[in-house]
């Protein structure tokens, strides 16, 4: 009724499904002229790779992402991320705040931004407000919106602590002037 196959039969007294034992390789005698090679180098990207999730394009995503880990947003978001490192990518878009400690946008972000290091790209479209440390923007980037450098002078502070920005009301951003009105008589 079922045919279950033995990819490593070994023939009829072998019928465990064993892999045959490998052939032993004879050992390579280095040469006197051959150098001692050095230890590759680690590779930074792998161990990146192990914490990054990713939104993929045409994704859509409602809610908030928070964690330790690095996000790579290609999709849409509406909700706020809360994560050490965000790249959003030209097609990615975010409609919420975004901490993080190292930020790049390709994309769009419409929401406050709070992070350490703020990179956008020619491509970046950016609708809020920013609080960082370092910000470097690119020739072609729209920005609209105030930029505020936060203060570096708190050892072990951790941008992801930060209270998230508040606007203020318009109309305590507009300048009046004072006005006495006195009843008429």
């Amino acid at each position: 009724m079922f045919n279950k196959s033995k990819p490593f039969d070994n023939g009829p007294s072998s019928g465990l499904g064993i892999p045959p034992a490998p052939e032993p390789t004879p050992a390579a005698t280095p040469s006197p002229a051959a150098a001692p090679r050095a230890p590759e180098p680690s590779r930074p990207a792998a161990s990146r790779s192990s914490s990054l999730s990713t939104l993929s394009a045409g994704v859509k995503y409602e809610g908030n992402i928070s964690g330790a880990g690095e996000l790579q947003v290609d999709g849409s978001l509406k909700g706020d991320i809360r994560v050490v490192r965000v790249t959003i990518g030209e097609g990615g878009s975010v409609e919420g705040t975004v901490h993080a400690d190292i930020l790049e946008v390709r994309g769009r972000v419409s929401g406050a931004i709070v992070a350490k290091q703020v990179k956008l790209f020619a491509t970046a479209r950016i609708e809020g407000d920013i609080t960082q440390e370092q910000l470097s923007i690119e020739q072609g980037a729209w920005f609209q919106g105030r930029c505020t450098q936060a203060k570096r002078d708190t050892p072990g502070a951790n941008m992801l602590d930060a209270p998230t920005p508040v606007e203020k009301p318009a109309a305590a951003n507009a300048k009046t002037d004072k006005v006495e009105a006195k009843p008429a008589a």
